[in-house]
C-alpha cells in the first residue's frame, strides 16, 4: 500500500466549466482511492463507478460526481499511489496545466508513503483481451515486459498514421503531455456547456498547418491519448505501469479504453 506522507491542497479551475475547485489529499490506509465531494458521500475510482465517458471521465455515486479525473488518475499511476483520500470542493477535478505534471509534482511535494524494499507486485494477462470495433481496436496480450503503442489517424498533417510508443525514456514527456483538441471546434463545444476553461496554456489546440501553442514534445497529443490510457486502466485497481502485456491501441478514446478495461479486469493475474 502506498500513499502520501501529509495532507496537500491546490486549487485550480476546471476545464469543462471553469468554476475554480479545491482539491484536498489525505493519506489513508484503506488501500483505496476514494473521492468525497462537496461533503458528500464517497466514492472508490473503480470501474464500477464510472458515470460517463462523454469529452471526459466521470465518476460518481448517487449522491455526488468527479469529472475530468482521468489526468489525476494517471499521476496516481506514475507515482505509484494505490491509497489516498481526495476531497473536492466542487464536481470537476482542476485542470492546472492540461496533463499530469502538476499532480505528480504535488504529490512529490508531499512525500509518497512506501513499505521499507517494497516492490509492486507484476500481473498479465491469462489470456489475451481484444475490443474491435470497425477503425477502433485495443489489444491486450500477454509478455515478459510492459510495452504500448498508441496510434492516431487525424486530420492534420502532424498526426496522420502516426504512433508513440511508451518505455521509460519518455515517461516524463507522457507526464507533461496536454490535452488537444481541435482549435476549430472550440466555440461549438462552449456553446454546448464544454470547454469553458480551455487555454493556450492547458490544451494545445490543432489547426490546419500547426498549433495554437509551442509543443513540449514531439507529437505530444498522441502522447497525451497514451496518458489517458494510463489513467483509465488504472481503474481496474491495478497499476497498467505494472503489466507484463502488450498493449497496442488504434484510434480509441476513454469510452473503449473504459470497456476494454472491464475485460481485462477479468483476465488479470499475479504474476509468480
Amino acid at each position: 500500500m502506498i500513499t502520501i506522507k501529509k495532507e496537500i491542497s491546490v486549487t485550480g479551475k476546471g476545464l469543462m466549466k471553469n468554476k475554480p475547485c479545491t482539491v484536498n489529499f489525505f493519506p489513508s490506509e484503506t488501500g483505496k482511492i476514494r473521492y468525497f465531494v462537496k461533503g458528500k458521500e464517497g466514492f472508490e475510482a473503480t470501474l464500477d463507478n464510472v458515470l460517463s465517458t462523454e469529452h471526459c471521465v466521470t465518476l460518481g455515486n448517487k449522491t455526488s460526481k468527479a469529472m475530468l479525473t482521468e489526468h489525476l488518475t494517471a499521476a496516481l499511476a506514475f507515482c505509484g499511489i494505490d491509497s489516498i483520500d481526495i476531497c473536492m470542493s466542487e464536481d470537476e477535478v482542476p485542470a492546472l496545466d492540461g496533463s499530469s505534471k502538476e499532480w505528480v509534482a504535488l504529490f512529490n511535494k508531499a512525500g509518497i508513503k512506501k513499505p521499507f524494499l517494497y516492490s509492486p507486485p507484476k500481473y498479465t494477462v491469462s489470456e489475451p483481451v481484444y475490443y474491435l470495433n470497425g477503425k477502433t481496436s485495443l489489444v491486450i496480450l500477454p509478455d515478459k515486459e510492459l510495452f504500448i503503442s498508441y496510434a492516431v489517424n487525424y486530420d492534420h498533417p502532424d498526426l496522420k498514421q502516426c504512433w508513440i510508443n511508451y518505455n521509460p525514456r519518455n515517461k516524463e514527456e507522457i507526464i507533461e503531455a496536454r490535452t488537444f483538441g481541435f482549435y476549430k471546434d472550440l466555440k461549438k463545444f462552449q456553446m454546448l456547456g464544454f470547454a469553458q476553461g480551455v487555454t493556450y496554456d492547458n490544451t494545445v489546440g490543432l489547426e490546419d498547418e500547426g498549433y495554437t501553442t509551442d509543443l513540449r514534445s514531439d507529437k505530444e497529443p498522441v502522447k497525451h491519448k497514451l496518458l489517458d490510457l494510463i489513467g483509465d486502466l488504472y481503474l481496474t485497481g491495478v497499476n497498467p505501469l505494472n503489466l507484463k502485456a502488450q498493449i497496442l491501441v488504434k484510434e480509441a478514446g476513454h469510452a473503449v479504453h473504459i470497456k476494454t478495461a472491464k475485460l481485462l479486469k477479468e483476465k488479470l493475474i499475479e504474476c509468480k
